[in-house]
């Protein structure tokens, strides 16, 4: 599923689609390619299954072509998101773009047009995405934001005609977003209120508004891929690894916690705003989110808070990334009021308007840290609307060098202390296979010293 740029409408006809293919009683195994939480974590509802996510940038061919492998077979539809444009990447080559991944993958592309304000155009449009690459398989085109039955027959008749390509659905322009925006982009699904409603609503109009039949038709078969030898699980000390998730910490891959799993951990749950104190954990393992919704539960909560601060000084190991990482500071300011927060580094954080970093990054490890061997590069990514405001530390001493991205300040990232490493960049397992090897080890080490 392909859009022709960002704001299409391309993840709201994916999600739809998925909803609409389960609801029939198909087994769909969704997809979502780049680093997004939100757009898989919709897919996933859509689809009933775990949203797995394929990154060319983060990972190599044989991860992406590995995990596909692994959690395709078995579904009767396989739905791979795309993200921004067809064939926008890095570069001019378009490196590591939708298309780049769809020939990876050998997968037929069903293209989603936003028609507002064009008819013929949306034709010249289509076929210079067939032309652009003709190893990219243009199946079918969704026409999006049609505003009439007129112009629906206008752009249909253009498309088939002047491209050869069929147009599969044609979804009239609507007053009503069923997935409200906010700064991030889509509403995630923890925060909805009504999730479960807003995707019945799409699976309706999506088997309203588009041919699934003709859809079913067009879909290729999955190539089977070679799969490496599954890799025991590591002899050692078993571990429980404790991760936020709640409303405020939700941004975790799958991959991530099946890769903790495979490594030896048994996963925790724990809830920040409602949860008393820490359980008894070996390691912690703080996600992104939105702890700005969130402020006045996680300031309350400071028991909890003192917990976490607490274990930290006996040496349990925490790895926090971006929402983690504010968490670990000191406040947070929100329209004048300040939010207390852990208070294991000296930083005050405020929420801006407008991005303070957004994209790949690529991080070289100069200073010790509990997770990553000195001189290793690792690649994540970034978007954040948070400020630091004041930080008391020494920038100079942040364990990360940025070779590509913003990271905290100074042109660096990763704060440490004893076994804690927190930083603003998200890593992928797949694209950071060394990470939870690294932390279970860690807790298996702070078990076995702890008694």
């Amino acid at each position: 599923m392909a859009g022709m740029g960002g704001g299409t409408g391309k993840s709201v006809v994916a999600v739809g689609l998925a909803a609409a293919l389960a609801r029939q009683g198909l087994r769909v195994a969704p997809f979502k390619k780049g680093p997004d939480y939100i757009d898989a974590g919709w897919l996933s509802l859509a689809a009933g299954r775990p949203c797995y996510n394929l990154d060319p940038y983060l990972m190599s061919a044989e991860a992406m072509l590995a995990s596909f492998g692994q959690h395709a077979p078995g579904a009767d539809v396989v739905l791979v998101e795309g993200n921004r444009g067809l064939y926008d990447g890095v570069d001019v080559e378009g490196r590591f773009s939708t298309a780049e991944l769809a020939k990876l993958l050998r997968l037929p592309v069903l293209l989603v047009v936003d028609c507002t304000k064009t008819t013929r155009t949306v034709a010249a449009l289509v076929l210079g995405c067939r032309e652009m690459d003709r190893e990219v398989h243009i199946a079918g085109v969704v026409l999006n934001r049609i505003g009439s039955s007129r112009h629906e027959a206008l752009v249909r008749e253009a498309v088939e005609r002047y491209t050869g390509i069929p147009v599969v659905g044609a979804i009239p322009r609507s007053r009503h977003d069923v997935f409200p925006q906010r700064h991030l982009g889509v509403t995630p699904t923890p925060e909805h209120g009504a999730a479960d409603a807003a995707i019945g609503a799409l699976a309706e109009r999506t088997a309203q508004y588009l041919d699934l039949a003709k859809i079913g038709d067009l879909l290729g078969e999955v190539e089977p891929v070679a799969m490496p030898a599954a890799a025991p699980i590591p002899a050692g000390t078993k571990v429980r690894i404790g991760y936020l998730k709640d409303a405020a910490f939700q941004f975790y891959y799958t991959e991530n916690l099946e890769a903790l799993a495979a490594a030896g951990a048994e996963l925790v749950a724990i809830n920040a705003l409602t949860a008393e104190t820490l359980p008894a954990i070996d390691g912690l393992y703080i996600g992104g989110g939105f702890p700005e919704t969130s402020a006045r539960e996680l300031a309350a909560n400071a028991g909890f808070r003192a917990s976490i601060k607490e274990a930290a000084a006996k040496g349990l190991p925490i790895y926090a990334e971006c929402g983690g990482l504010i968490y670990l500071g000191e406040r947070l300011t929100l329209d004048g009021v300040d939010y207390p927060l852990v208070g294991l580094f000296p930083i005050h954080f405020s929420l801006q308007r407008k991005p303070q970093a957004h994209g790949y990054t690529v991080l070289m490890a100069e200073a010790a840290n509990p997770f990553y061997a000195q001189g290793e590069t690792i690649k994540g990514h970034e978007f954040r609307y948070s400020r630091v405001e004041h930080y008391g530390g020494d920038p100079a001493r942040l364990a990360f060098r940025m070779e590509r991205g913003v990271g905290f300040m100074a042109g660096r990232d990763g704060l440490v202390m004893q076994n804690v490493l927190a930083l603003y960049t998200h890593i992928h397992a797949l694209g950071t296979p060394q990470w939870a090897p690294a932390l279970v080890k860690a807790a298996q080490t702070f078990r076995l010293a702890r008694g």
